[in-house]
């Protein structure tokens, strides 16, 4: 399956160093259902900017941590066993080798990070 264009998913950086990221102009602009946008690299992890509805397929991420901010919106992060209910200001970490998929049951900004070298669809 071709998770990039099923998913939207732009894994170039789109910010440098030293410039503004406008947060609400770059969710405002996003239009499609689902929408993940490299925004930039700090150290060796990548910032990501997620605008979401429905659901991504169950994965895992081998080697990287990942870590899901809430900015608007609901997002429900299944695990095997339980599911975690984030809203607006919270934040939650999926420990490597951790099987999971996230869903949002009406449109959702999330904020990302995770390693430099994830695969954004998982491993």
């Amino acid at each position: 399956m071709d998770f990039e264009s099923k998913y939207n998913i732009d894994a170039k950086i789109q910010f440098n160093p030293m410039e503004i990221i406008d947060f609400p102009e770059l969710i405002k602009g996003c239009a499609k259902q689902w929408q993940n946008l490299a925004l930039c690299q700090v150290n060796d992890s990548v910032i990501r900017l997620g605008v979401i509805k429905g659901e991504f397929h169950w994965h895992k991420h081998d080697r990287e941590d990942e870590f899901f901010y809430v900015i608007e919106g609901q997002l429900l992060i299944d695990l095997e066993g339980r599911t975690v209910g984030l809203g607006p200001c919270q934040g939650f970490v999926v420990p490597m080798g951790v099987t999971h998929r996230t869903r949002a049951p009406k449109r959702t900004a999330i904020m990302m990070v995770e390693g430099s070298t994830v695969t954004p669809t998982g491993d």
